[in-house]
């Protein structure tokens, strides 16, 4: 009779367990994803409701280390875009977003996350540059930024979000866009 190692068993339980952070990820995402596609806005509501899902959810199923994974996630999350928003190229919503899901992924998945989010900010960018013909005028507002970036200064008002001129792109849709690919990619077991 051949002998069964307790890791060659695959449980659903042991599943879930492993996909249960993901799941309030995914719906606050998703929802942030709707509402920053329609409204161009990310509610206070839905950012604290996922960071306390992902504390929970996080600390429920692994204790302490969960608990201290969820509340470094969302200090990376709020850390690393903290500039941006200071500098007015971010939206606080999506700053926000990035902490909750910071709460529900941890530090390590938060930074792909992150990483495929600014990829397909990316494509998003280009595409509606392109398509309402502002390439130049988007490359010199990058040069602005960048200059004002690395002289530790804010940008002057016609590259800030409160430029109604600016065109802006909806980073939660890019983040929603993520956490959906890396979260099936996860559950299919192809990431």
């Amino acid at each position: 009779m051949p002998s069964v190692s307790p890791q060659s068993v695959r449980l659903p339980a042991a599943t879930m367990l492993q996909s249960g952070p993901w799941i309030p990820a995914l719906l606050t995402a998703i929802c942030a994803g709707i509402l920053d596609w329609r409204f161009r806005r990310i509610p206070n509501w839905l950012t604290v409701s996922g960071l306390v899902a992902g504390v929970g959810v996080n600390s429920t199923l692994f204790g302490w280390a969960g608990m201290r994974a969820a509340l470094l996630g969302v200090a990376l999350g709020l850390g690393l875009l903290l500039p941006f928003v200071l500098l007015r190229s971010l939206g606080a919503g999506d700053w926000k977003l990035a902490g909750a899901l910071g709460a529900c992924l941890g530090p390590q998945q938060l930074i792909t996350v992150l990483m495929v989010t600014i990829l397909v900010a990316g494509v998003m960018a280009l595409v509606v540059v392109i398509w309402k013909r502002r390439l130049m005028q988007t490359l010199r507002n990058i040069v602005h930024m960048l200059a004002a970036f690395f002289r530790l200064r804010m940008p002057g008002t016609e590259v800030s979000l409160d430029n109604p001129q600016s065109t802006k792109i909806p980073l939660g849709v890019a983040m929603a866009f993520a956490v959906v690919v890396l979260g099936v990619g996860k559950a299919i077991g192809k990431i």
